[in-house]
């Protein structure tokens, strides 16, 4: 493979360029140091900026920029999701949609309309590993990828695209055309620690021992408290709006599971699922207990 090549079709697309790792020019100069950016953030040092380097090193600088403005969102006395056009009531007071103001919106061509009726029959759950919801939607969009909802820091669920379009966010088109998915804003690592402390949202939890795929994660940063009392709304709205079963992968012991799933894998379960679920080249979200959450709902 050219790399030299490769980052600039990249830089091209994603909208990065030389300076972001210290050099000028696309060269092999640059390519070592992408290479040695990577190596010192624990990812595949292979010299090539693709949509993983891009999302780490956006937020990477977003963190040293320092001039972060949250959005002033005004709790509503009824607050609403979409599906086909239809206003879908959420017990939930913090709900911004797409051509609301402050919304976050899709670019054009990075979801799959439909105009019929889409046979919706499992949720997904990622973390963005972004800074902010808003930062979530910026890279989305540069990576050509979509998914229905993200969930802020407070606690507010953007939705940024019809349930009834298909986002492109699981993995596999059967999975994107059979599913509704959501990105929870975590930057996932403990060093972003005080970026959230200094922008006034408090520290998060720390993960330690969680375990994903037979392994034992390093330790990482936790949802707050109101992004998963906004997440169990958002299940409850989509449950009792789109008939999806308050159903996840369980283990022989009847816990939710940790590693693939065959049947959501193969975009065949019916209900809640992670990330993980759907292929072993995902960790998301692992610290979500989905079936302790359900029993909150049932």
């Amino acid at each position: 493979m050219d790399k030299v090549f490769y980052n600039q079709s990249s830089a091209a697309n994603l909208g990065w360029d030389p300076s972001w790792f210290g050099e000028k020019e696309f060269d092999d100069d640059l390519t070592k140091a992408i290479a040695k950016w990577q190596k010192k953030n624990g990812l595949k040092a292979d010299g090539l900026c693709g949509p993983g380097t891009y999302r780490r090193i956006y937020t990477d600088r977003e963190n040293n920029i320092g001039s972060y403005t949250p959005y002033d969102v005004k709790k509503k006395d009824k607050a609403y999701i979409v599906h086909r056009g239809a206003f879908l009531p959420i017990k939930w007071d913090k709900v911004v949609l797409w051509d609301d103001d402050g919304g976050l919106k899709l670019g054009a061509g990075k979801y799959t309309p439909y105009f019929t009726e889409r046979k919706i029959d499992f949720f997904v759950n990622h973390w963005d590993v972004c800074l902010n919801a808003h930062t979530c939607a910026k890279v989305l969009n540069k990576r050509g990828i979509s998914v229905h909802f993200c969930i802020d820091n407070d606690g507010t669920i953007y939705q940024m695209v019809d349930m009834n379009h298909a986002a492109w966010h699981a993995g596999s088109r059967k999975a994107n055309l059979n599913s509704v998915g959501v990105e929870i804003s975590n930057a996932y690592y403990p060093k972003y620690q005080g970026w959230y402390d200094s922008n006034g949202f408090g520290e998060r939890d720390l993960v330690e021992g969680a375990h994903v795929h037979g392994r034992t994660l390093d330790p990482f940063l936790d949802f707050y408290p109101a992004q998963i009392d906004a997440l169990k709304a958002l299940w409850q709205a989509c449950h009792e709006a789109l008939d999806i079963p308050y159903k996840c992968p369980l283990d022989k012991n009847g816990e939710t599971l940790y590693k693939v799933s065959t049947s959501a894998a193969a975009a065949r379960f019916k209900g809640f699922v992670s990330h993980y679920h759907l292929t072993n080249r995902k960790i998301d979200c692992a610290n979500l207990d989905i079936n302790t959450l359900l029993k909150d709902l049932k």
